[in-house]
C-alpha cells in the first residue's frame, strides 16, 4: 500500500504540472509609431550609421573618461539605492520561492506518545488500567492538489513580480549611471564656468583701477568710473555663485556615489573631459521594448494575467489530501515490530456553492489586467517621447554650439574694438560695458550649450536603455 500511495502523490505532482486556467498571454501591440519623428533622427550622417546601438555598448565603453568611470564603478558598490533595489530583488527572489514550494506537499515526520490511566468504571474490563500509545508517522497534512492551476497561477504572478523587480533594479542602475554623469559634467562646466568669472572679475578689475587712475587726474569722469565699478562687482557676484553651485554639485555627487569624491576625481572643465562614444539609435522604436522599465510593465503585465487565472479556478472545486504512513504500538520498544505499521489516506474535496467575494476577486483580477496594460502602453508613449526629444535636440544641438562659438567671437572682437576706441578716446565707456556685458554672457552660453551637448548624449544612451551591459 506504500508503493502505492508514493505512485499515486508522483502521478498527481505530475499531472498538475502544467494546469492553469489563466487566459493566454499576447504581447501587446505598442502604441506608437514604428519609427522615430520626422527631424530627429541623426542617421543620416556617416558616423552614426557606423555607430553601435546601446544594447552593444557597455558603460565603461561609453563613458570614456577615466576619472568618470572610476566614480561610476564606485557608486554601483556603494549607492544606497542601488543597495535597496538589488535587497528589493533578493526578497521578490525569496517570495517567489515561497509561491513554487507551495505546488508541493509538505512532509513532515512525528513521533509521538502517551500514557493515561483508565478507570474501572471505563474500562472495557472492569478493572483499572495503564493504556500506553507510541507512534512514528511520516506524512503530509492539507495539501491542496492543484487541479484546476490556482497555485501554478499564483506562483506564475509571484515570478513575473521577482522578473519585474530585477528590472527595476536594471533602471535604477541607468538612473544612477546618467545621473552621475550629468552631475559631474554639471560640476565641470560650473567650474568653468568659475574659472570665466575670476578671469573676467581679474580683468574688468585691471581696467576699474586703470580708470579710477584717470579718474584722479582729470581724464576720466565719474561716470566712467561707475560704469567701469559695475561689470567688477558683476562678475565678483558670478564668482561667488558659481562657488556656491560648484560645492552644491560635488555634495551632489558624493551623494550618489555613496562615499566622498577626491578631489582628484574631480573635473575642471568641460574641454578636459574625454568625449563620449557616438551612439545610434536604430530605425525602428521598438528598441524601447528592451528599457528595463518597460520590461518591468510587461512582467506586472503578465503577472496580471496569471492572477486571473487564479481567480478563475477559485469557483472550481479545490481538492486537499492528508496522508501518512508510519508505526505504532502500545510500547516504545514494539514501535518497529513486525505488524505494528499503519497507514492514513484521506482525501477531501470543496465545492464552493455560493461566495460573493469569488465574483468580487474576479472582477479584481479583470481590471488589474487592464490597469497593467495601460500602465505599459504609458510606459511605452513616455519612453517614445524621451527619446525622441533627446534625438531632437541631437539632431540641432551642434549647430547651436557652432553659431554660439561664432558669436563669442564676433563679441569678443567687438569688445576689443569698443575697448581700444575708448583707450584712443574716440567712444565713451558705455561701448566697454556693453561690449564687456555681452561677451561674458555669451561665453557663458557657450559653455551652456556644451554642457547641454554632454547632457543630451547621456540622456539619450539612458533613455534607449543604456547602462546596464
Amino acid at each position: 500500500m506504500n508503493k502505492h500511495i508514493f505512485f499515486l502523490l508522483t502521478g498527481i505532482i505530475f499531472f498538475t504540472g502544467s494546469c492553469t486556467m489563466a487566459p493566454k498571454y499576447i504581447k501587446p501591440d505598442t502604441p506608437v509609431p514604428a519609427q522615430w519623428p520626422a527631424g530627429t533622427t541623426h542617421n543620416k550622417n556617416k558616423s552614426d550609421t557606423t555607430a553601435p546601438a546601446v544594447a552593444e555598448l557597455k558603460w565603461e565603453i561609453f563613458f570614456t573618461d577615466q576619472k568618470l568611470q572610476k566614480i561610476i564603478k564606485s557608486a554601483l558598490n556603494n549607492n544606497l539605492d542601488l543597495r535597496l533595489a538589488a535587497l528589493n530583488v533578493e526578497r521578490m527572489r525569496a517570495l517567489y520561492g515561497i509561491k513554487r514550494a507551495e505546488i508541493l506537499p509538505v512532509v513532515n515526520a512525528t513521533g509521538s506518545g502517551s500514557k493515561q490511566r483508565v478507570p474501572a468504571s471505563l474500562s472495557t474490563t472492569g478493572e483499572s488500567m495503564t493504556e500506553e500509545q507510541y507512534g512514528v508517522n511520516l506524512g503530509t497534512a492539507a495539501w491542496e492538489i492543484d487541479f484546476f492551476g490556482r497555485i501554478r497561477s499564483l506562483k506564475k504572478q509571484a515570478l513575473e513580480e521577482y522578473l519585474a523587480t530585477d528590472e527595476a533594479r536594471r533602471s535604477a542602475q541607468i538612473t544612477i549611471i546618467s545621473e552621475i554623469a550629468r552631475v559631474y559634467l554639471t560640476l565641470a562646466a560650473d567650474l568653468e564656468n568659475l574659472q570665466l568669472a575670476r578671469s573676467t572679475l581679474e580683468s574688468q578689475q585691471a581696467t576699474y583701477d586703470l580708470i579710477q587712475k584717470h579718474y584722479k587726474v582729470g581724464i576720466a569722469t565719474e561716470l566712467d568710473l561707475r560704469r567701469a565699478q559695475i561689470p567688477v562687482e558683476s562678475a565678483r557676484g558670478s564668482a561667488a555663485n558659481f562657488t556656491q553651485l560648484a560645492a552644491q554639485d560635488k555634495n551632489a555627487l558624493n551623494l550618489l556615489a555613496g562615499f566622498s569624491v577626491s578631489e582628484n576625481l574631480l573635473p575642471t572643465d568641460l574641454s578636459n573631459i574625454n568625449p563620449l562614444k557616438n551612439i545610434s539609435s536604430g530605425l525602428s522604436s521598438k528598441v524601447l521594448l528592451n528599457r528595463p522599465d518597460i520590461m518591468t510593465a510587461e512582467h506586472r503585465l503578465k503577472g496580471a494575467y496569471a492572477f486571473i487565472g487564479a481567480a478563475r479556478a477559485a469557483f472550481f472545486p479545490s481538492i486537499s489530501l492528508t496522508t501518512s504512513i508510519g508505526t505504532a504500538s502500545n510500547e516504545l520498544s514494539g514501535l518497529f515490530d513486525s505488524g505494528s505499521g499503519i497507514w492514513n489516506f484521506a482525501p477531501k474535496i470543496t465545492l464552493p456553492i455560493f461566495d460573493a467575494r469569488t465574483w468580487a476577486a474576479f472582477r479584481v483580477s479583470k481590471a488589474n489586467q487592464k490597469i497593467a496594460l495601460t500602465t505599459y502602453e504609458k510606459a511605452v508613449q513616455s519612453a517614445f517621447r524621451e527619446v525622441a526629444d533627446a534625438l531632437a535636440v541631437q539632431s540641432t544641438i551642434n549647430q547651436q554650439v557652432s553659431a554660439q562659438q561664432s558669436l563669442v567671437n564676433a563679441v569678443k572682437e567687438t569688445y576689443r574694438l569698443s575697448n581700444k576706441r575708448y583707450i584712443k578716446g574716440i567712444d565713451s565707456y558705455l561701448g566697454v560695458l556693453d561690449a564687456q556685458r555681452s561677451l561674458f554672457a555669451a561665453e557663458q552660453g557657450l559653455i551652456t550649450l556644451r554642457l547641454a551637448k554632454l547632457a543630451n548624449q547621456v540622456r539619450l544612451y539612458a533613455v534607449l536603455g543604456g547602462g546596464t551591459a
